[in-house]
Formats: C-alpha cells, sequence, structure tokens
C-alpha cells in the first residue's frame, strides 16, 4: 500500500470512530470503500469536502473509492441531525441533481487509473427493482425494532414524532452497504460521525445476513472555533458550483478563516505533507500578519474546486478591493465576481439614457449620484487627484462619463480617495 489510511486520516484529524480490525485489513489489502452524498441539492457544499477528501485520501492510500449518489435514499430522507421532516422530491429534479454532483466529484476523484479507479453508484439502480414485500423480508426480518429505536437519529426526534419513511432510512442505507458488499464485494463504508448508526446498521445487516465482515469509519463533524457552524457564510452556504458561490466568495471563505481553524483546515482540505505542513505552521506563527496559512489554503481548494485561472481571478479580485488592482483587471472580473467584490459598498442606479450625451464627471458625482454631498467639494477632490473611475484616475474636471466607462456594459466604479468605492448600476 501507499501509505497507512488510518493513520494518515488519525495526524490529519480526520478520524472519530472506528471499527476494530479496519486498520489491519486495510494494510493487508486492497480495499473497496464507499460514501453516500445526499443528492437533495444541485452542488456539493464545503460541508461534503471532508468526505470527498476521506475518498480522496482512500485512493492515495491505495485503495478504490466508490461514491454513492442516493438517488433512492434522497427520496426518503435522512433523519440524522435534523428536527423536522425534509420535504421529498421527485426522481427528475434528484436525478437532475446527481448529474451535476457527479461532476464535482469526478475534480478530485481519479476514475481512470488501474484497479483502484474511482467509481460513482446510484442505489436508485437496485432499489428501483425490489417491491416492498421483498425489501422487509430480505432486510426488515434482520434488523429489530429494539435495534433501530437505539440510535440517537431515532431517539432524539420521538418526542416530536417522526413518519414510517424516515424511520424506515437507516435499513435502507444500510441494505446499500449489504448490497455494496454482495456485488461488488465492498468492505468498508464511511461518513461523517453523525452517520455512525446508520453505517454499522450496514455491517450488522451483512454480518446476520451472510455472516460476512465489514468495516465502518467515520470523521468527526468540523466546528468553527467561534463555535458557528462550519460551510456557512452571512449569505448563507459555501458551495462547489460557481454559478451559486462565486470563485472570489469561495476564496475569501477559506481566506477568512481564523488563525485556530486554519490549521485544523489546512490538513483536512488539502494533500500536502505532514511536512509541508508543519514548516507552513512554523512559518505562519513567525509572521501571522502574512496569513501564510489562509493563502495557501484558499489558493489549494480554490484551484481544485474550481481552476487555475478562476483562482487567479480571485486573487485579482481581492487585490483590486485593497487598492493594488488595475483598470484592466477590473474589467476582467466577471458581473458576478464584481457584485460579489464590492458586496456591502454603497451603489446608486443612472439611467443609461443619462450615457447618450454624456455626463460631466462633477454632475455624476454629485447629483446623478450622492458620491459627494455638493459639486464643490467633487471639484476639490478631483483637483487633488482623489478620484478614479473603474480604477483610472481622473486628471480633470472635463471628464466624460459615458458608454465607453461601463463595466461589462452595466456598471461604473467610483472611487473616492483611498478606500471608499461606490458601485453605480446604469439601467
Amino acid at each position: 500500500m501507499k501509505q497507512n489510511f488510518i493513520q494518515e486520516l488519525k495526524w490529519r484529524g480526520m478520524l472519530q470512530d472506528v471499527i476494530p480490525g479496519t486498520e489491519e485489513t486495510l494494510n493487508s489489502k486492497m480495499v473497496k470503500g464507499y460514501i453516500g452524498f445526499d443528492p437533495t441539492a444541485d452542488s456539493l457544499g464545503v460541508g461534503n469536502l471532508v468526505q470527498i477528501m476521506t475518498l480522496l485520501h482512500f485512493q492515495n492510500a491505495g485503495h478504490k473509492p466508490i461514491a454513492l449518489v442516493g438517488g433512492a435514499t434522497g427520496m426518503v430522507g435522512d433523519p440524522s441531525g435534523k428536527s423536522l421532516e425534509r420535504n421529498l422530491l421527485t426522481i427528475e429534479v434528484i436525478n437532475e441533481n446527481l448529474e451535476k454532483q457527479k461532476k464535482q466529484l469526478e475534480k478530485f476523484l481519479d476514475f481512470n487509473c488501474g484497479e483502484n479507479s474511482a467509481e460513482i453508484v446510484n442505489n436508485y439502480d437496485w432499489f428501483k427493482n425490489i417491491s416492498f414485500l421483498d425489501f422487509i423480508r430480505d432486510a426488515g426480518k434482520h434488523i429489530t425494532v429494539n435495534y433501530m429505536l437505539a440510535k440517537d437519529s431515532v431517539k432524539n426526534r420521538l418526542e416530536n414524532g417522526m413518519s414510517f419513511t424516515e424511520f424506515s432510512y437507516q435499513l435502507i442505507q444500510g441494505y446499500d452497504f449489504y448490497h455494496l458488499y454482495k456485488t461488488q464485494g465492498v468492505q468498508l463504508q464511511m461518513g461523517g460521525s453523525d452517520q455512525w448508526g446508520n453505517i454499522v446498521t450496514g455491517t450488522e445487516l451483512i454480518r446476520r445476513k451472510d455472516a460476512g465482515e465489514a468495516y465502518a469509519l467515520t470523521t468527526p463533524l468540523i466546528k468553527k472555533a467561534d463555535g458557528t457552524k462550519f460551510g456557512k457564510s452571512e449569505s448563507g452556504n459555501i458551495w462547489l458550483d460557481k454559478s451559486k458561490t462565486s470563485p472570489y466568495k469561495f476564496y475569501q471563505f477559506w481566506l477568512n478563516a481564523s488563525d485556530t481553524d486554519v490549521e485544523n483546515y489546512i490538513r483536512i482540505f488539502t494533500v500536502k505533507t505532514k511536512s509541508e505542513i508543519d514548516a507552513l505552521v512554523e512559518e505562519h506563527k513567525n509572521a501571522p500578519h502574512l496569513r501564510i496559512l489562509q493563502k495557501e489554503l484558499a489558493k489549494d481548494i480554490t484551484i481544485r474546486v474550481h481552476s487555475e485561472k478562476d483562482y487567479a481571478a480571485a486573487l485579482e479580485a481581492s487585490e483590486i478591493l485593497f487598492g493594488k488592482g488595475t483598470s484592466e483587471s477590473l474589467s476582467n472580473l466577471s458581473n458576478d465576481d464584481l457584485l460579489a467584490v464590492f458586496e456591502g459598498v454603497p451603489q446608486f442606479n443612472v439611467s443609461v439614457l443619462d450615457l447618450n450625451s454624456g455626463i460631466s464627471i462633477v454632475d455624476f458625482l454629485a447629483e446623478k449620484t450622492a458620491v459627494f454631498p455638493s459639486k464643490g467639494e467633487a471639484r476639490k477632490m478631483i483637483d487633488g487627484g482623489g478620484v478614479s473611475i473603474n480604477k483610472t484616475k481622473v486628471e480633470s474636471q472635463d471628464f466624460l462619463i459615458n458608454e465607453n466607462s461601463l463595466l461589462n456594459g452595466k456598471y461604473i466604479l467610483v472611487q473616492r480617495g483611498k478606500k471608499n468605492y461606490f458601485l453605480i448600476t446604469m439601467e
């Protein structure tokens, strides 16, 4: 084997629970292992990255990773960690979500590297042909109600009630493991620590039905040092799909990690070696104001999830915000990145019809918008070299705002002094 997978997870802080014998089995041969992904959204989020990285480390250790996308279980809804019943999705919506998630998984895992090539399976493919009566005869009789009631995902919901649909979820997930064990020789299921009960239901089903040996391990749920939930920003979830979270916002999410959190994140979310990370941590401690760990983490994960080009654009966008960008770099921003970079700055709307004959810079700053409270103050700042349009300094009060001033045919960025930005939308 290329590396000891269990020891790799341990030093990275990625191991919570593990069934005895798992490490010995993994060290003795190539093992097929899988993790399930919930298809209820059309994109994976950064919360899924722990499990994606687990599969990546698993493959790097010489084992065969399988990503199970839950076309069937997504129609039921996993009660783990949920206080309320979830809305059920149609098969059409689930299939659409699955296709988008598959493309994201393919950015991490190698699907063409020989016997341990990654694979994606959909549990709807085997559940669609199983009748309810067959299922309760083949799977239901092997797992007692007492066993199912003892699971935290059930106990935590008993007071307020849960449907039989969600109650049966652990049995369905357990059957997934049994099916993959029986048909493909899969011996290991992995997941977050909240999945432990569902996962061991699978190992129990394999033991009771086939007297087979199967293994399980879980990773800790990631929490931020300040107690807030990992994977969310003020504006909501951080997604891997750039149309839902721009590469700039994605980059900023990692760049803004606290010093306490970033030491954990760089171990979990990169494939950098222990010696590389130890050296970076030491370098960071010697000059924390340079944010070396945050920059390395943000670069690594942005390139992996998006691309080198998207990382470069995110970096350029960050420099624009802090005064180092140029008019050329500003014009390279997409609408989404432009709006993301200047989210929160004062914004004004001006009629695009006013551009037909051009608008004098003084009128634009003091009448069409409220960048300056008076024309006199606008003139004074222009004369002092303190006004820029789209990162280009305005040299004269005779400057005209016209169609050539538009970014992406719609926006104008005004800078007053060094740090005050205003985004004008021409409508």
